[in-house]
């Protein structure tokens, strides 16, 4: 049995759904908030490769490596906030992100 484009569809299909549910259904954690991020640019990522592979084209994989840059920098820079945030309050609630207003 080959591993089609179905199956990474589906892959990313049911990454995509998880990360989109734990953003929803978990709004008091910033942790997993950022981890449900991960998991949808992880579908996005899947999908770009699957696709470039199906076409033999290289633009998806580029994109791909786009798209991984900018994971990395969102959870550097995300965790560098929560860190500091931790350090000035005592805790990561989501709701207290509201007295960060300037």
């Amino acid at each position: 049995m080959m591993i089609g484009l179905s199956h990474y569809l589906a892959v990313a299909a049911i990454l995509f759904t998880i990360g989109v549910f734990g953003i929803f259904v978990n709004r008091k954690n910033i942790i997993v908030i950022l981890m449900s991020i991960e998991l949808i640019l992880l579908a996005v990522n899947i999908n770009l490769v699957a696709f470039s592979a199906y076409l033999h084209d290289v633009v998806g994989q580029i994109f791909a490596m786009f798209v991984l840059t900018v994971a990395a920098a969102e959870a550097a820079v995300g965790l560098a906030i929560l860190v500091t945030f931790f350090r000035n309050r005592g805790g990561i609630a989501v709701d207290d992100a509201a007295v960060m207003k300037g």
